[in-house]
């Protein structure tokens, strides 16, 4: 079974195999073959149309490279032809061979490492069926093929030789070899590309169809096949860019759909056209390059990208410069590798002071440059020059001047002002000052200010009029960072500064400052102590010098204001507070009378020499013992101001009056500095006690006194402290104890108030449910409410027979003061005179008037009538109604006159509302 391949690109192809050497290869067994590099093939002999179009497909040639490498191939000596790496030859134009039947081209294939060099020879005659219509069939042993395009013969190798020198072909699969297609073709769409047809169609229908990727495959419909012709064809222009080759795989069935031959595949190569310009990466290149660069030196690289295939000449890249600007001080300062795009210098003269940019316009073109078929697109090159140190700073004079007063520091005396051509804030340009000569000591120093690049020469060490009047000083500028090779120091970098000093008035200086005495203290007012002086550092000027006191704490000293000389005018005592480590500082001021006036200060120091002028005191002044105390002695010592030998060892003695002191104490010394008191008595009555203690030190002449003792007597608990409140406080009631005690006194207080809240409020809900019974419904008749005369219940006790029959009364209840039975006064009840009988037992009016007129006259009564209580009654009282006392109920015509009958206090009452006078 055998599906009959393609037969690509050449109408008729022939071998011409020439000597001996070629059969005896031919002849050989498959293997035994050495592999010789080369061309398969010495000549072909084409055939092709008259006419070809640019890109077209001419034939194949093959190379054996034996596993050795690829080689560069090229057609020699012609503008007509190419040849791809892969050996495909095409038009580089469109051609017509009319009038030129055969035409001769030679290609050479270059072995890139070794430079060897094969050849072949290839004959093109035009096709004497190039006019004709119709596809062009040529007959093969059994296998027909059909093809519009030139056809190309197989090589050698598919060939056997007979015995008889005769060659023969085998019937075999073919492998058919790639099909060439130029990408944009113009031509009439669809078009034939080659016809595929199996020798199984002599007998029987046959049904050709294609697979893949551009027929039955994204992107479809690319490809058709004649299901019946087997004419394999293209329905549109082909875009190597987008798809550069298809893999296609034709099938042949019967129409049962049975598959008589085995697939073969089909490789469809998209044939690259110049269709596509080169692209730059950039629009916009940059680059930078140090001035006074040497020719050579890299600059930068430009790239630029081409959609055509690289291994072509449509690929392949050639730059040039177009144009430079500026052209100074050479029209070509840069070259381009054409190749890598490489930018480098070739000309001396680079000098960032004179042109700090160059823009270039780069070209770039396929073809390898071709100026009549390539295609080119240009992009700018900005190349900025970058600063070097390449020139050094100068002076804009060769001297200053500058001047400044003594004494000041950090003070500018002079600014130093330079030029430098380099960039402007680089190191290249910044400025650095020294000072070489003329300041040995070091008094001036010079910064570089940041923004002006100037010299700033300042005072650092104050400078004396008196020593120095002027200073020329020698300085020196330099840039941060050294001059570029070969470069020198012009004159201009260093230059001389003159410095005047000016004189100002200066504050006198007292010597030695401080000034330290020692002396003893108790030195009596008056004393002379020294002479404190101070000098005017203005030597050439004749200055008076006043002298003051500034500051004296106890105003112990004073100061000749003429010539200087210190006198106390107070006893030093070397126990003040103001002497500290046996120091005393006074400050004096000196002032002259200059111009303006200048002042300085000065300290004396008193070193304070001890005198034994303290007399000792016992320490501590009070103890606490208990009434019987164990132990009964206490350990005390004595306090000195003085210092030794002023202060201890002491001598302790208790005094001898009064008498009971020695009597109940005694006092024994332990040590020079401490001696224990001693009770002789068992015990003490509470209280204080004050024991005199006489206590003497050992100075030079010893000083004694006698200071007391206060003894605290008190009770004492099981561990010996005190138990009176003061001394429970004192041992350990703290805070915190006594917070407590008040916040439970609090809480106390705060129930104590909640309590009586809840019985107001009790009292309240009970007259409430009183007032929500209706009076008609009540039936507690028999109780009587008494909102504010009180009583309740209890006023119906009274006993009423007074009022009804008062002469019936019994001697011990005709007292007016008692006034209900169940009554029962907290005072002292006072006895009125028994009231005579009335006129009429039942006249109650005289019983009432009796009964005042006795009350008025009664001298043990009260001098108020609040004593004389009348409850009210209530509702249906058996006594009479006293509305009879009443009289109008308007006050402007009521008539008092008759209370004065009454009494005394009835007469007052009359006078406030009657108007009248009694």
């Amino acid at each position: 079974m055998h599906l009959l391949g393609i037969w690509m690109l050449m109408a008729a192809v022939q071998v011409v195999v020439l000597g001996g050497e070629a059969e005896r290869l031919l002849s050989s067994k498959p293997g035994s073959l050495p592999c010789r590099r080369g061309f398969t093939q010495e000549e072909y002999i084409i055939q092709t149309d008259q006419e070809l179009a640019k890109g077209q497909a001419v034939f194949n040639v093959s190379f054996m490279d034996c596993g050795r490498g690829k080689v560069w191939m090229e057609v020699g000596d012609s503008s007509d032809f190419g040849v791809s790496g892969d050996g495909v030859v095409f038009a580089l134009r469109r051609l017509s061979l009319v009038g030129n039947e055969e035409a001769l081209e030679v290609i050479y294939a270059r072995d890139l490492q070794s430079n060897q060099v094969w050849k072949t020879r290839v004959h093109l005659h035009l096709h004497p069926q190039a006019n004709s219509t119709g596809p062009l069939q040529v007959k093969l042993d059994d296998a027909t093929l059909t093809q519009r395009v030139p056809e190309i013969v197989f090589p050698w190798r598919s060939m056997v030789v007979r015995g008889d020198g005769t060659l023969r072909r085998v019937k075999r699969d073919w492998v058919i070899p790639p099909i060439n297609v130029a990408e944009n073709s113009r031509g009439q769409f669809p078009e034939d590309l080659v016809r595929i047809r199996s020798d199984r169609d002599n007998n029987r229908m046959l049904r050709y169809s294609v697979t893949g990727p551009g027929a039955d495959q994204p992107p479809t419909g690319i490809f058709i096949i004649s299901p019946i012709s087997g004419e394999l064809s293209v329905t549109k222009p082909l875009d190597r860019e987008h798809i550069s080759n298809f893999h296609l795989r034709a099938h042949a069935v019967d129409l049962n759909g049975n598959q008589v031959e085995n697939p073969i595949d089909i490789v469809i190569n998209v044939i690259d056209q110049n269709d596509n310009r080169p692209e730059f990466t950039h629009t916009i290149f940059n680059g930078t390059v140090p001035e006074g660069s040497k020719p050579g030196s890299f600059v930068m690289t430009v790239t630029s990208v081409d959609k055509d295939d690289p291994k072509t000449a449509n690929g392949m890249l050639r730059y040039k410069i177009l144009s430079q600007n500026p052209q100074s001080p050479s029209t070509n300062m840069f070259t381009i590798n054409n190749k890598t795009g490489d930018i480098i210098t070739v000309a001396a003269g680079l000098d960032r002071e004179k042109v700090t940019q160059y823009t270039l316009i780069i070209q770039a073109t396929d073809m390898e440059g071709n100026p009549t078929y390539g295609l080119s697109n240009t992009a700018t090159t900005v190349i900025r020059v970058t600063d070097v140190n390449d020139n050094p700073p100068e002076f804009t004079t060769d001297t200053f001047f500058g001047e400044v007063h003594e004494n000041r520091v950090n003070v500018i005396v002079a600014n130093l002002t330079v030029t430098d051509k380099d960039q402007p804030h680089t190191t290249a340009w910044a400025a650095v000052y020294r000072i070489i000569a003329g300041d040995p000591t070091g008094r001036f120093s010079i910064p570089t200010d940041p923004t002006t690049n100037e010299g700033l020469l300042t005072v650092v060490k104050p400078i004396d009029f008196e020593l120095t009047r002027s200073f020329m000083l020698t300085v020196e500028a330099e840039n941060e960072v050294p001059l570029a090779r070969g470069m020198h120091l012009p004159r201009q970098s260093t230059a001389t500064v003159s410095v005047r000093i000016l004189d100002i008035n200066e504050s006198p200086e007292f010597s030695p400052n401080p000034k330290s005495i020692k002396l003893e203290e108790g030195l009596p007012a008056g004393s002379l102590l020294t002479t404190f002086t101070a000098q005017d550092p203005d030597r050439f000027l004749r200055q008076t010098i006043r002298y003051s006191k500034m500051h004296d704490p106890a105003n112990w000293l004073e100061i000749d204001p003429v010539n200087g000389r210190i006198s106390t005018i107070a006893i030093l005592d070397r126990e003040s507070p103001y002497v500290k480590n046996n120091l005393y500082n006074v400050t004096f001021m000196a002032s002259d009378n200059g111009i303006p006036p200048a002042s300085g200060t000065g300290t004396l120091q008193m070193y304070l020499i001890d005198i034994n002028d303290n007399s000792p005191h016992v320490f501590p002044p009070e103890v606490d013992m208990c009434e019987k105390p164990h132990p009964n002695a206490i350990n005390i010592t004595a306090s000195d101001p003085d210092l030794a030998p002023n202060g201890g060892p002491f001598a302790f003695e208790l005094a001898s009056r009064p008498s009971d002191v020695r009597r109940n104490w005694t006092l024994h010394r332990i040590n020079g500095e401490y001696a224990q008191l001693r009770l002789r008595i068992g015990t003490l009555a509470s209280g204080i006690y004050e024991v005199p203690i006489m206590i003497t030190d050992s100075g030079n002449l010893p000083m004694s006194n006698t200071s007391y003792l206060r003894v605290k007597v008190c009770q004492c608990d099981l561990h010996g402290d005190c138990v009176d409140m003061e001394r429970i406080i004192a041992a350990g009631l703290g805070t915190g104890a006594i917070i407590a005690i008040l916040i439970c006194i609090i809480i106390l207080l705060v129930l104590v108030l909640i309590f009586v809240m809840w019985m107001k409020r009790r009292d309240k809900e009970r007259q409430a449910k009183q007032l929500l019974i209706d009076p008609e419904d009540d039936v507690r008749d028999n109780i009587l409410k008494y909102d504010e005369e009180g009583g309740g219940e209890e006023d119906q006790d009274y006993d009423l027979s007074q009022l009804q029959q008062p002469d019936a009364l019994e001697p011990e209840c005709i007292k007016v003061g008692i006034r209900r039975l169940d009554e029962r006064p907290l005072h002292h009840d006072h006895q009125y005179p028994i009231r005579s009988a009335a006129p009429h037992p039942g006249d109650i009016g005289d019983f009432i008037h009796e009964g005042l007129k006795a009350a008025d006259n009664d001298p043990t009564a009260p001098p108020y009538d609040s004593l004389l209580v009348f409850d009210y009654e209530g509702s249906g009282s058996t006594a009479g109604s006293l509305s009879s006392l009443h009289s109008s109920s308007s006050c402007s015509d009521q008539d008092y006159d008759y209370l004065g009958d009454w009494g005394p206090r009835f007469r007052k009452l009359a006078d406030l509302y009657g108007g009248g006078e009694y």
